[in-house]
């Protein structure tokens, strides 16, 4: 009898088992792409709210750990949660402001239970999500994208500059380690290719250390000091505080968060030849963002969500298997308990950490340009929606205090720019394209193309 299996029972790519060092080399590369964000994640929370520098190298380890540990549930998937798919895990940019935000409007204690609240209104929200799609069209998604730039290049060249009336402020030391920080990431873009050019960012990083222990000022002392495995403390900044009104911008983001999810699963499946009914597993996709958002909001941090670098590794790699993101993974979570390491990475300089972010939310507002592009702004609706948007999403940023004379839990959302903008994105084209009027513009009121929502 002939057992020779039929082409449809042969393993898929995502599915195939790579030998062990191809599968761990592979996985290095995904977890050097991804590296760049949670540190500058646990630093922006850190420097931001003035956390004690043991809080901030715990709060490291616990994004490591959040973002390993999801990024398995991801690639294996099972009772419905994960979409089995080459996915890597990493704190967004738009949820880190809007959680500082909160912070800094209410207390951690608050901002934590807005994080978890978000997980839990995922799991209620995703029955109805295909019906909210069509209220984040391109516009809404590129306007937010380009507040998230402005907003976090802000925070992060303050953190360069260090705070005004200080002695080291503006210190021709850090702007010159950021500069060359900046200037070394855009040389790598340029001269490098494939895998070694998706990780410019990085090198970039590396090199601005580099320069950093060369000219004396990174010091690598503390570095073996203390304990050798640390696991991180659930709840670092204490018992959470559930405020619905405080957590409503998380809320809001919740919807654009699953039209990302939706874009990378059916983009990446598409990647990888995945068979069988791609949007059947949107769901498992978003289901595992929603658990990994629990879990790093129980160890005090900000949603923990499918990353878009996923597409691009493999592209640039022609990998496929799932397999290297498990054991990306796996490698996460020994960087997140293998404490010298959580160590090492914040003796890294300020400056070079905020360097690399300011050149990485750059580019995300570029994304957001590349969207509005598609958006046909002779129509009326289409340019008073970003107008509007930009109007006051733009106000509290650049003018900080602009609502400080409002009651403080109007402050939470009017204060928070991306929440701001974004919301009167939502509203005004709501105004034009969907009240009282039968006709649609050309682009105002369609739902987003979903491979062109990505960008966090």
């Amino acid at each position: 009898m002939n057992t020779t299996p039929k082409p449809t029972e042969a393993v898929e790519p995502v599915d195939q088992r790579l030998p062990l060092g191809t599968m761990l080399l592979y996985g290095l590369q995904h977890v050097l792409v991804m590296a760049a964000a949670p540190i500058t994640a646990a630093f922006l929370i850190g420097h931001t709210l003035d956390l004690a520098d043991d809080v901030t190298v715990g709060l490291m380890s616990a994004i490591f750990l959040a973002c390993g540990l999801a990024g398995i549930l991801q690639s294996v998937g099972a009772f419905g949660f994960g979409a089995r798919l080459p996915f890597v895990q990493v704190p967004g940019g738009a949820p880190l402001v809007i959680f500082l935000a909160i912070a800094q409007a209410t207390d951690l204690q608050t901002a934590t239970g807005a994080v978890i609240l978000t997980g839990l209104f995922y799991f209620l929200a995703l029955p109805f999500f295909t019906r909210l799609l069509k209220y984040f069209p391109p516009i809404v998604i590129g306007t937010m994208l380009l507040l998230v730039a402005i907003n976090l290049i802000r925070i992060f060249g303050g953190l360069i500059t260090g705070r005004p009336g200080s002695p080291e402020f503006a210190s021709m030391g850090s702007i010159a380690l950021a500069l060359v920080t900046i200037a070394c990431t855009v040389l790598f873009a340029r001269c490098f290719s494939g895998i070694w050019q998706r990780i410019a960012v990085m090198l970039g990083l590396l090199a601005g250390a580099t320069v950093a222990v060369l000219g004396g000022a990174m010091s690598f002392d503390n570095v073996l000091a203390g304990p050798m495995i640390a696991f991180p403390q659930p709840f670092p900044f204490g018992m959470p505080k559930f405020d619905l009104f405080a957590s409503l911008p998380l809320l809001i983001f919740c919807v654009v968060s699953m039209t990302e999810a939706t874009g990378q699963t059916l983009a990446t499946a598409e990647i990888v030849g995945r068979r069988g009914d791609h949007k059947a597993i949107v769901p498992h996709n978003i289901r595992a963002d929603a658990l990994g958002s629990l879990f790093g909001g129980c160890f005090g941090t900000s949603l923990i969500i499918t990353s878009g670098e996923n597409i691009g590794i493999i592209r640039a790699t022609g990998v496929r298997s799932r397999y290297v993101t498990i054991a990306a993974g796996a490698m996460l979570v020994l960087l997140a308990l293998i404490a010298p390491l959580g160590r090492l990475a914040h003796a890294v300089p300020t400056a070079v950490v905020a360097g690399t972010a300011v050149i990485v939310f750059a580019i995300i507002g570029v994304m957001g340009i590349n969207i509005l592009r598609k958006v046909d702004f002779d129509q009326n609706g289409n340019m008073f929606t970003l107008a509007a948007a930009l109007a006051m999403g733009i106000l509290p940023i650049v003018v900080p205090g602009f609502y400080s004379a409002f009651p403080e839990h109007l402050q939470i959302v009017l204060g928070n720019g991306l929440a701001m903008g974004t919301l009167t994105a939502v509203l005004v084209n709501i105004l034009f394209h969907h009240l009282g009027t039968s006709r649609r513009p050309r682009n105002g009121g369609a739902a987003p193309p979903l491979e062109a929502s990505k960008g966090d």
